[in-house]
């Protein structure tokens, strides 16, 4: 597979630690390690000490979720990535599936930094270009939204968090990537998803 580029000095809030917690509830072991081997918290004797207002390289991350992909599989990536939504900080006043997903690029830029500097601006609305963009297609209230994904996150991470974000407001969302659409496992700059619900 080929890596997605982004530019240097890209960090995640270490807010999104909780992400995985939630996902692993059951084996919290298992999480704990694979965020210490991917560089993301320490070990104090037996005990991991996580830094969740500590901010850590886009690397870490990356490195954390193909941990999980080879020793959990896929379906991992796509439990973390229900998780988002509950963890994430958001812009205020989403109330439903069409927003969630129309300010999912806000959301994605608001917990990431280019160094040291947010990389949304609430005061303005700027994004800062560098780690890629979520895409919305949609005309409320048609109950189906297209996301054309360009991040160098794994695709199903991606569609656990478009999951999360519409079942929000949808209980029977189901997202669906387009196989016969570019794909970034093969090499590509871009994942397409279609929601409905």
């Amino acid at each position: 597979m080929a890596k997605w580029s982004f530019e240097p000095g890209i960090e995640l809030s270490g807010v999104m630690i909780e992400m995985i917690v939630d996902a692993f509830k059951l084996f919290p072991s298992v999480a704990m390690k694979k965020l210490v081997t991917g560089g993301i918290g320490t070990f104090n004797g037996k005990e991991v000490v996580l830094d969740r207002q500590g901010w850590y390289p886009i690397e870490s991350w990356l490195a954390v979720f193909d941990g999980f992909a080879t020793t959990v599989g896929q379906r991992a990536l796509f439990q973390i990535g229900q998780q988002v939504h509950k963890h994430a900080a958001m812009p205020p006043n989403i109330n439903d599936a069409h927003t969630a997903i129309r300010l999912l690029d806000a959301v994605y830029h608001m917990n990431h930094r280019k160094n040291g500097r947010l990389m949304f601006d609430a005061t303005n609305g700027q994004i800062t270009p560098g780690i890629g963009t979520y895409g919305y297609s949609g005309a409320p209230p048609e109950r189906k939204i297209v996301s054309v994904i360009e991040v160098p996150y794994p695709c199903e991470f991606d569609r656990g968090i478009l999951h999360g974000f519409t079942s929000r407001f949808e209980k029977t969302a189901r997202v669906v990537h387009d196989d016969r659409a570019s794909c970034r496992t093969r090499g590509d700059r871009s994942c397409t998803y279609t929601i409905t619900w």
